[in-house]
């Protein structure tokens, strides 16, 4: 857990592991690495509003662990409790689980594991609770990997070096997290596309488990509090009916998630006669029926799914994507136009992460206005914009305290997630189509700040005045206002990052082309 084993990256945001450290004092407890695997490790350190005894409690319920971190587990189960501890606690507890671990990409592979998990506690307020895999080698042989073959989503084949964390009550009643991932995989299974976000601990990393476990303490207590945050403007909905309403939205983005993912916690089937001119593999089609399902329409239901990389920053793509003033931009249920903000319940400490109603406006008078139940969640490791129309009468009653499993949605939304700053120069691009589409949004930025192709970009300093003449360079090509300065000649170009797409068909019709490009793009 300590110095010298971890030492900072080069740009120091966060800390690697010293494999030959760890080596030389560490022997391997579960045999070599394969061949063609690769090794990830990292550790991450916050403060949680949570005391250590409550953790510990969720960390080795599996129904707790998944509902505490829900974009990340797919699915989890207790398979043999082999000690509960002794004295009554958790000291001593010794458990075999088996978990899916997923990032909202459909071009990442779930994970599934199957580990020991073993709980100590090491003085008054000090906890620690660590996996560590016991079939790393062996065949996936289970129903969820039976599943995602018959779904054509392969499952990663990883395992789960000791990993885990370290928890200390704090005096002001939070608690000082301390977490380390250790795992190996197989890289071919990845697209290159996330390979890198793999390698740098990004998608299954402990900054991701930290940066999700503070969110969701937040969100926590501000439900378990008497008080109502002053960002919520949700007068017409009783106590009773913000709990209805967080419960609705929760499974929306769990229906979400497990949709762009694929897990088998749903029956998926991929569409492979599915095809179109110019899509190919880019996007990806599941279908499942609905029967019984309460909380589905019945019928069909059908799942768009793709990832691009876009060079902007995340947090102004996120800030995009949740502006309701901005939806008739890109979202067709918008009618259009901007929608309107009915009701806001804030779920964190972030303005990000909240849970809205939004009203669109009606295209004429005959027509009814819709109703979009959305949720917003950003944190360090990500974004996650999820929406679905819902019905008008069914949300009066969930927000009047009713029961939410009955109300019927199938979202739709974004994920984004960073690109490591080391993979931004060298950073892969998957098809040729992207490629097409990458180079025209080059020659568009080029036409802008007024460089013709195989030429330079002009130096300011050699530049005329606006009031002259210049044969080099036209007045529509001169370089815009910001980059007439020479220290900006050299600056580095913004982060890119990676965002996923995926769109079910709320009418159960078939998806054309169109739609599909414009949920692409």
């Amino acid at each position: 857990m300590e110095e010298p084993l971890w030492i900072p990256t080069f740009d120091g945001a966060a800390e690697t592991l010293n494999y030959d450290e760890y080596r030389s004092t560490f022997p391997r407890i579960i045999g070599p690495r394969p061949s063609g695997y690769v090794s990830e490790a990292t550790r991450e350190m916050g403060m949680v509003i949570i005391n250590s005894v409550a953790l510990v409690e969720t960390l080795m319920d599996a129904n707790r662990w998944a509902d505490m971190f829900p974009c990340m587990i797919a699915r989890t189960s207790t398979t043999e409790a082999i000690s509960s501890g002794v004295g009554g606690t958790r000291n001593g507890a010794l458990q075999l689980m088996h978990a899916e671990l997923q990032v909202l990409s459909p071009l990442v592979p779930v994970r599934e594991m199957q580990f020991l998990r073993f709980c100590k506690q090491h003085a008054e307020g000090v906890w620690a609770v660590v996996d560590v895999s016991i079939d790393g080698l062996r065949d996936h042989n289970t129903s969820a990997a039976a599943a995602a073959a018959a779904a054509n989503t392969p499952y990663m084949s990883c395992r789960r070096l000791p990993s885990g964390c370290v928890v200390q009550d704090m005096p002001n009643g939070y608690s000082k997290v301390t977490w380390v991932e250790h795992a190996e995989y197989d890289e071919t299974g990845v697209h290159q596309l996330y390979r890198p976000l793999l390698s740098s601990g990004l998608a299954f990393g402990a900054r991701r488990w930290v940066a999700t476990l503070q969110r969701q303490c937040q969100c926590l207590a501000i439900l378990m509090s008497s008080s109502v945050p002053a960002r919520d403007h949700a007068a017409a909905i009783t106590p009773g009916g913000r709990r209805s309403m967080l419960k609705l939205a929760q499974r929306m983005t769990d229906s979400f998630c497990a949709g762009v993912c694929a897990s088998a916690a749903q029956n998926w089937r991929r569409l492979d006669e599915w095809g179109c001119a110019g899509v190919g593999d880019e996007v990806r089609v599941l279908t499942r029926q609905s029967v019984s399902d309460p909380g589905e329409p019945p019928g069909v239901v059908l799942s768009a799914a793709t990832s691009v990389w876009l060079p902007v920053p995340p947090h102004r793509l996120f800030d995009f994507l949740r502006d309701e003033r901005r939806r008739g931009d890109w979202d067709i249920l918008s009618n259009g136009g901007p929608m309107q903000e009915m009701a806001h319940i804030a779920k964190g400490q972030h303005h990000g992460n909240a849970v809205s109603l939004l009203r669109a406006g009606a295209v004429n008078s005959n027509q009814s206005s819709m109703l979009i139940l959305q949720e917003t969640c950003t944190d360090a490791s990500g974004s996650l914009v999820v929406y679905a129309p819902v019905d008008v009468p069914a949300m009066h009653l969930v927000m009047n305290g009713g029961d939410s499993a009955y109300v019927a949605l199938l979202p739709s939304g974004f994920a984004i997630l960073p690109t490591p700053p080391a993979a931004i120069r060298t950073f892969p691009i998957p098809t040729p189509n992207v490629r097409r589409r990458l180079r025209r949004q080059h020659r568009r930025q080029q036409r802008r700040r007024g460089v013709a192709r195989h030429r330079r970009i002009p130096d300011p300093r050699q530049q005329p005045p606006d009031g002259e003449a210049h044969h080099g360079v036209r007045r529509d090509r001169q370089q815009p206002p910001h980059l007439h300065h020479p220290e900006d000649q050299g600056r580095a170009p913004e982060r890119q990052h990676h965002l996923t797409v995926t769109s079910p068909n709320p009418q159960n019709k078939k998806i054309s082309f169109e739609k599909r490009k414009k949920c692409y793009i």
